[in-house]
């Protein structure tokens, strides 16, 4: 009997021997033909079915930030612009590569980057609103240090950014400024007095450096000081609507002194326009009184024969500028297959005369003929058409001067001529002019290039110059009508005879001293002269925007026959584009003596 129970014990024994062991080598089996990841798989699954409940726990307790904190967008306050933690969903060749090539880092490497990427992120309609010199003037977060030199190789690249350092430092100095704005009056707390001296110093490093190359050792060494004292100021002014309306006042002050620096300039660019440089006035003292010493014989210019000679071609530019009248001669006789037929009429006024003359009395062009004609000494012009010019109301005696105006009486002044080309003193000949002579002129009386191309930097509209509000200018003419450019341009003298155009300037130019009906100057009234009497010519005979701000592409200006300096930005002046002054000044006898004396350089 006790045999009986003891084979029973042991079969209940095996039985329950079976039942625990025969499961294990199993599940041990089924446990070899997983992969890594599929383990992983199950331990993470097993691992978040276990934690779930602690870990959306934890969500809610997150508080999410940026490090871009844009002081700006006071929109923050309701809660608008942003959004939820983003999830990031892993494929599974992503754990594959990743698992089996790192380990037990890459789930580590993993998970960094979902608590990185649950961070608040800022809505794309925002993003236009950021200010840039303000980045993370508040933020509660800890600066980054400073990049060391190799990390900002790898990401800055040098040909591109060659001043982001300099940014970095001005806006750092822009950060300092806007919370010592925010300081309350009177305050010197440790923070405040630290901001300031830092800001002192960082500033006297800078300078005017505009380029990182500028920038001394002892700037970049003071950047880190600057970012630690503008960490603790982000602690103690923490009041971010504040601060946003702050900024918004120092930036409406900054707007309102850069409108009034831009009004300055423009004020003095306008007075630097109409002055006379030293060195040209100089020159013309000079040229005068060398001219009253001469003897009355030696006062008169060579092959005066030539003068009327309608077999020649004939030039005239009216000036009042030494300098620039001779360029004009010089440039065109220089850049002429025939010089020998160029005649070349320079008008002045009784002003400039002596000087004028005594220049070319003293630089003879011993193949072209030039004639210098002094328009005070005429007849053509009316008693009174000097307070005629003075009743346009023009703060600019450019427009208003007579030497300006006198090209309307062309036929009068040169009656025995028929065709001549009118030049303006500000332009520089770079081709031979003489195929403007055999142009067919189709019955016009101007030939010229056209400005009504919407799109090109010489673009003019008719309806910019002239009143069209005025009914009798409405009636008359076309605000659509192409308008075109003085500078270079053919004239007809014997069609304008027939047209009478003189007196039709005459009767236009009384009616604009009555009420006003164009802006001051001689080419709205020019258009309204010569409307449908003009022909246009090619552009590249004549190509504009050399004394502006006109972005006239190089290569017209290489093809151009002639180029103008229009604008204020004349070649002679201080404020003309250097750019362009070259293209003057090999014209410009800069070893000469009187203008070694009067201090006149390239």
């Amino acid at each position: 009997m006790k045999q009986i129970r003891r084979w029973q014990r042991i079969l209940i024994l095996a039985l329950l021997s079976i039942s625990v062991f025969a499961p294990l080598i199993f599940v041990s089996n089924r446990l070899k033909s997983i992969t890594p990841v599929g383990q992983f798989r199950l331990l993470s699954f097993l691992f978040s079915f276990h934690c779930r409940r602690e870990f959306i726990e934890e969500l809610s307790k997150i508080r999410f930030t940026t490090n871009d904190l844009r002081l700006s967008a006071i929109e923050h306050e309701d809660g608008e612009g942003l959004k939820g933690p983003r999830l990031i969903l892993f494929k599974d060749g992503e754990f594959n590569s990743s698992a089996e090539s790192d380990g037990g880092n890459t789930y580590k490497n993993r998970e960094e980057q979902v608590i990185v990427s649950q961070k608040m992120t800022v809505s794309s309609d925002e993003k236009g609103q950021i200010l840039p010199t303000v980045n993370q003037l508040a933020n509660k977060t800890d600066f980054k240090p400073p990049l060391s030199k190799g990390e900002k190789n790898t990401r800055v690249q040098p040909d591109r950014a060659t001043d982001v350092k300099t940014k970095e430092i001005r806006d750092k100095i822009i950060q300092a400024k806007a919370y010592l704005n925010f300081a309350p009056p009177g305050s010197n707390s440790q923070v405040v007095k630290e901001l300031r001296g830092r800001l002192k110093e960082l500033e006297r490093s800078v300078g005017d450096a505009t380029k990182d190359k500028d920038l001394s050792k002892g700037a970049l060494r003071r950047v880190k000081p600057m970012e630690n004292v503008l960490y603790k100021a982000s602690r103690v002014f923490n009041n971010c609507p504040a601060i946003a309306t702050k900024l918004r006042a120092m930036n409406y002050n900054t707007e309102e002194q850069v409108q009034a620096q831009k009004n300055q300039a423009a004020y003095l660019m306008q007075l630097a326009a109409r002055t006379t440089p030293k060195g040209l006035h100089c020159l013309s003292m000079r040229l005068t009184s060398e001219y009253f010493s001469l003897d009355p014989e030696k006062r008169q210019m060579p092959n005066q024969q030539n003068y009327f000679d309608a077999n020649f071609n004939h030039y005239v530019v009216f000036s009042d500028n030494v300098l620039a009248s001779s360029v004009v001669v010089n440039s065109t006789i220089s850049s002429s297959k025939e010089p020998e037929r160029i005649v070349f009429h320079v008008v002045t006024d009784s002003l400039n005369y002596p000087a004028i003359s005594m220049w070319f009395l003293l630089n003879i062009q011993s193949k072209a003929t030039i004639q210098i004609l002094n328009i005070d000494d005429m007849d053509v012009l009316p008693r009174d058409y000097d307070q005629l010019l003075m009743k346009q109301n023009s703060n600019d005696p450019r427009f208003i001067s007579t030497l300006n105006h006198a090209r309307f009486y062309l036929p009068d002044i040169f009656p025995g001529l028929n065709k001549m080309v009118l030049l303006d003193h500000d332009v520089v000949v770079q081709r031979d002019l003489s195929r403007l002579w055999s142009i067919d002129m189709k019955g016009k009386v101007v030939g010229a290039v056209e400005t009504c191309l919407e799109g090109e930097s010489s673009f003019r509209s008719m309806s910019t110059f002239i009143n069209f509000s005025d009914t009798w200018v409405a009636g008359k003419f076309s605000p659509r009508a192409c308008t075109w450019a003085f500078g270079m341009n053919l004239i007809d003298l014997e069609e304008w005879r027939i047209r009478k155009l003189t007196s039709t300037y005459i009767k236009y130019f009384n009616l604009g001293t009555k009420r006003p009906l164009w802006k001051a100057g001689s080419l709205p009234i020019g258009w309204l002269t010569f409307y449908r009497q003009t022909l246009a010519l090619d552009k590249r005979w004549h190509v504009m925007g050399l004394g502006r701000e006109s972005g006239v592409k190089a290569v017209d200006i290489e093809q151009a026959a002639v180029i103008h300096y229009d604008g204020v930005m004349k070649p002679w002046l201080d404020i003309g584009k250097e750019n362009y002054k070259r293209y003057w000044n090999i014209h410009v006898p800069y070893h000469h003596t009187y203008l070694q004396q009067c201090n006149l350089q390239a």
